[in-house]
């Protein structure tokens, strides 16, 4: 499966888990576990949402393509 998010990398690096960011987005656990493992991919709302949560800048989110 390709690796378009890189939500799961940034949860770990800021020490926080999938059930934090389900909590804080007011989301089913599960929902966030698909982002995470990039079998289903986040809005650009809720893109957005979660970088405003993670204190990061939304691209900081997305793996580069070069």
């Amino acid at each position: 499966m390709e690796q378009i998010n890189r939500i799961k990398v940034i949860l770990a690096e800021q020490h926080r888990t999938g059930k934090w960011l389900a909590e804080a987005m007011g989301k089913n656990e599960a929902t966030v576990s698909r982002w995470c493992t990039n079998k289903s991919q986040p809005t650009q709302v809720t893109m957005r949402k979660i970088a405003a949560l993670l204190d990061i800048d939304v691209k900081d989110l997305l793996v580069s393509t070069k």
